[in-house]
Formats: C-alpha cells, structure tokens, sequence
C-alpha cells in the first residue's frame, strides 16, 4: 500500500449513509455544534459511517542478533528459582486491554463484564469511566476487575456512555496513580482516556511540555495525549484528538469519552487492535478484542481501521482520516499468544492461525513421538493442529493452576522450581515412559522452559521434544508491549542447538518465520515482526525498557533521569537499522 493511499478507509468514507443510534434510555443532550463536515477544511475526510457491517547453565555468548541488544544493561539473566515475586510464566505481557460504549443505559455495567473478557490482557489494574448528567464519575483500583469492582461501585457509576481499561503495569507503592481510564478537566470540559499501546516519543513530547509549564501526576505516557488536547487550538473537541495524534509516534489504540461523545483512535500503523460492534438496542461498543464483544452480546461489525478515527454521538457514527496511513503493521504476537482464541484479531480467527502453527510444526520439525501435549494455556491451540497434523494422541500432561497469584510464601525449606510447580503440575499417568512432544507458544528468557522439561523428565518421560509456534524472539518491543531488554532474549544470543542444551530438552524447533509470512499470504506485509526481525517499522529514538522485574516508576518520587536502568538513550538514526520489513 502507498503511503498516501487511504484505502480502505476511504471506500467507506465514499459512501456517506447516516447511521442513526436507537437510544431510547439516552440521558446525553445533545450539543448545538453537532460536527458537520464544513468543520473540517484542510483536515481528515470526514463522513457517516455507513449501515453495512463486516464479516467477521550456559552463559549467553558474546554476539548479539538484534542490533538494537548493545542499548541494554545486563540485569539478572538467570533470576533465582525461589524469588517471592513470581514472574508469571516468563512470557511477554500485553500492557493492556480498552473498551468504550455509547448508547446502553447500563453502560459501565458492561463495561464491567467487556472487562472480565479483557482480564487476560492485563491483571494488575481495572477502571471504568461513566458519564451521567455531564458528569464524568470514575472508579479505578490495583487488581482484578472482580476485586476492583462492586455492586456499590458500579452503582456509583450511571450513564449511557462509559470507557474501561484493564491494565498489566509496574510495581510500587503509588502504582494506583498509573491506572486508567485518566479523567483531565480543561477550559472546555471534561475528557477521559484509556490507551492500549505505547508511544516511542514521549520523553520528548513530556519533556516540551513541562517546559511550557504542564504538570504531570503519573509516569504514564497516556497523560501525554491528555495535555497535548488541552493545548491544542483546534476546534471542535475531536479536532483536539486528531491534532494531538499528529504529534504522536508509536503505537496507540485509544477510546475517548466527553460529556456527550466516545471517540475511538488506532494509529496510522494499527499497531493494538481495536474493533467496533453493536448491541441490538443500538449501543455502539469498542473494545480490544472480539471476546468482549461476544459477552455482551454486541455483534462485531468490524476493525477501527489503522489512522481512523470514529466519533459516536446522537447523530450516529462519524469516520475520519487522521492522515495519509503507510503499510499497517499489526502485532503478530496478538495472533501468536496475546489475544484469546475465540477472538478474531485483524481479521483472522486466532483458533485457526494457531492451530495451523501446529501443523506446521508438525510438519516441518516431526520427530517419533508417543503423545502431544501443551504448556496451558497459550499452547493448546497450537498443540492441537500439531497432534492432528502428525497423528499422536493429544493428552494433558501439564495442568494449569489458575488459582496463584503474582506474589507467594515460600517454605523456608527451598523446593526447587517452586514458582513453575505452583502453576504447573505433570501428569505421571500421561507421561510416564512416553516419547513427549511438548507444545508453547514461544521462548523468552528460557528459564520456565528449562524448568517445565525437568519437571516432566521427573515425572517419568523418557523424551522431551519442544516445539514452539513462533520464530525465535530476538527484540523487544517499543509499542505495547512489556517484553524484557534483547540483551536477555535468549534467542537474541544462542543458536536453536546452544538454546536445546540450555533447557535440556531433547529436541526443540521454532516455527519458520519464511513458514509463517507464507501462511498470512498476501496479508503478510501488514504485520510487524520486529521481536523476529529487530526491523521496527516505527524509529524507537526513546527506548522505554522494563528490568527483568517490574519497573519501579511512580511519577512521584524522582524525575525521568533518576530511575535507574528505566529508561536507555538509542543510538544515532544511522546506527539504527529501521526498515518496514
């Protein structure tokens, strides 16, 4: 796609049919400068959306993979069997997970519940902003959507029109600060904001804005966009959001709320997903993923196109352009393990991508084998089309504990592997004496992959075989994603063979990434493979990086420059290797 194509936002925009909202409940009145499209000279198209909806042991060598590795500090590469902070799983988080709803009369209601099917996108936060009698009303808090929130809470919390956010962030004691959706007061009015994403240049954009006198109360790089629209001279309101995304890099799926509109915004790349539904009754619904839409019953319609922007108010629907969009580049690992299976993420089923990530590891790497099992629960999808395409039995050897927590008491007696044990138990019935194929999604530091071979070579298996249904990790990400520093990607610094010796399994192969852009077929070149390639689609200038522990940054208690092995300087552009590949 050329850089100034705005297909296919434009064949929408093409057909202006007005999309009226059944909104018998509604208690939002209705503002005398409804957006018309004289409002927008020089600026995006603007235009109604139209009625029609969518079909749904060995130390790490010296030399280095990614050439972005050498930026990192080197910080417990093999952290300790017994640490009280279990590191859940040693996979990459998704920071975070947004919905938006106009039009329901009990919209933070469901809010609550799209949350509950967002919970897997982010445990360690929850908010819901509602808007009742031009009042914005927000309840937020540190934990899960069900410790969150209440009967009281919600009951505190009336309206047609309500935003959420469910949020995986860093550690400390003012962590609260952090969560989201933000509520900011301005000259005129209210704006609440929940984000999914991470933008590569706030430093910058904070920095200047502190110059000219913004007062920031959290380290998140949402407030950013919140001052950016306060100060922005365009009009009306939504013109604020477009003028202040201009300013923006990085990836960025964002839903708005005022007194009387929801907004919902994906950046030019499409980074995060971002989908649009619609109740029966009329209600319009954004969330991150298809599974939220599915609880409420809304049914999908279709994406927040990549650079687009939606208003919803009593007039329907509006779609605009934010600019001329490049070549998407939509996360692949929302295909490969964020995402839940029942979604359909960019257009593709889940289920299905993984499960013929199986089948072709089962036919690329096959390998004599008795029976195939999956580390729960991101790899049993994936495990299933490798049984099915090798014909093995598929069996539960691992069952999953979902009932830990991130924290734990330990017995002073050390028991090693006791934070894997506590989530994952062999089964000996299954794997006793059998030949294992053994099925996850991917490899980060690989220490909980050493440890899950050891635990079923105990339990009995006479062979472990690996399989991973993704390309080895070799870079982090810059754009939502909270992934450790290169530096620590084992993939970054060892062969697949130096890699099988380092968690003792007896074989072990990764998906093909060739294997894999053939499989997206010609959707290949809208996806991003920077954890693959170290290519990033979008510059990181300003690499924000998580230690291998959760990043301590309140937004209080020290400047920017005072947090130690947070934040890394990139090197020079030329020193960069950036390309859209």
């Amino acid at each position: 796609m050329a850089a100034t194509n705005l297909s296919p936002v434009s064949s929408y925009l093409a057909k202006p049919a007005p999309l009226p909202l059944n909104q018998p409940h509604t208690h939002i009145s209705l503002p005398s400068n409804v957006l018309p499209k004289s409002s927008f000279p020089h600026k995006p198209c603007l235009s109604h959306y139209p009625t029609s909806s969518h079909t749904h042991k060995t130390p790490l060598s010296v030399s280095s993979k990614n050439p972005l590795s050498d930026l990192f500090p080197s910080k417990n590469q093999c952290p300790e069997d017994h640490s009280l902070d279990f590191d859940d799983d040693d996979k990459p988080r998704e920071e975070c997970g947004v919905v938006g709803i106009f039009g329901d009369s009990e919209a933070s209601r469901l809010c609550y519940l799209a949350l509950h099917a967002l919970q897997h996108r982010g445990q360690e936060g929850a908010g819901i902003v509602a808007v009742k009698d031009d009042v914005l009303q927000s309840v937020t808090g540190v934990g899960l959507v069900s410790e969150v929130f209440n009967e009281s809470k919600l009951h505190h919390l009336p309206g047609d029109l309500a935003i959420g956010h469910v949020r995986y962030s860093t550690a400390g004691s003012s962590m609260l600060k952090n969560v989201q959706p933000f509520v900011a007061g301005y000259r005129f009015g209210s704006v609440g904001v929940a984000h999914n994403g991470n933008l590569v240049n706030y430093r910058s954009l904070r920095a200047k804005l502190e110059e000219t006198g913004s007062i920031f109360n959290t380290s998140s790089d949402t407030e950013v966009v919140l001052h950016l629209i306060a100060i922005s001279k365009d009009r009306p309101f939504v013109l604020r959001i477009v003028d202040a995304c201009e300013k923006l890099e990085g990836a960025y799926s964002m839903v708005f709320l005022t007194e009387d509109k929801l907004v919902a915004v994906r950046d030019p790349f499409g980074f995060r997903p971002l989908v649009m539904g619609r109740r029966s009754n009329g209600a319009v619904v954004f969330a991150s993923e298809t599974c939220a839409l599915d609880l409420i019953e809304a049914t999908y319609e279709r994406e927040v196109f990549p650079g687009e922007v939606l208003v919803v108010d009593k007039s329907g629907v509006q779609s605009l352009c934010l600019m001329p969009h490049p070549q998407p580049k939509q996360c692949i690992f929302e295909h490969i393990y964020f995402a839940l299976p029942n979604s359909v993420i960019f257009g593709r089923s889940v289920y299905e991508s993984r499960y013929r990530f199986g089948e072709i590891l089962a036919t690329e790497s096959p390998v004599d084998c008795d029976i195939v099992i999956a580390v729960p629960d991101s790899g049993v999808v994936a495990a299933l089309g490798y049984a099915a395409k090798a014909g093995v039995p598929f069996q539960q050897g691992l069952i999953r504990s979902h009932y830990v927590g991130r924290t734990f008491i330990e017995p002073s007696q050390k028991i090693r592997d006791f934070g894997v044990k506590l989530k994952l138990s062999p089964v000996r019935a299954v794997l006793e004496g059998k030949r294992v194929v053994v099925v996850d999604d991917s490899i980060v530091r690989g220490t909980t992959s050493s440890k899950i071979v050891r635990l079923l070579k105990e339990a009995g298996a006479k062979e472990v075989h690996m399989r991973i249904a993704s390309p080895p990790i070799i870079g982090s990400c810059y754009y939502g994603v909270d992934t450790p520093s290169s530096e620590e990607l084992i993939s970054n610094r060892m062969n697949a063979e130096e890699i099988r010796e380092f968690i003792g399994s007896d074989s072990l192969s990764f998906l093909p990434f060739d294997s894999l852009k053939k499989l997206l077929g010609s959707d290949s070149p809208n996806y991003c493979y920077a954890c693959f390639s170290g290519k990033y689609p979008v510059e990181p200038r300003e690499l924000k990086v998580k230690g291998v522990g959760d990043f301590v940054d309140d937004g209080i208690n020290g400047s920017l420059e005072s947090i130690g092995g947070g934040w890394v300087q990139a090197k020079p552009k030329t020193e960069l290797e950036v390309s859209g590949a």
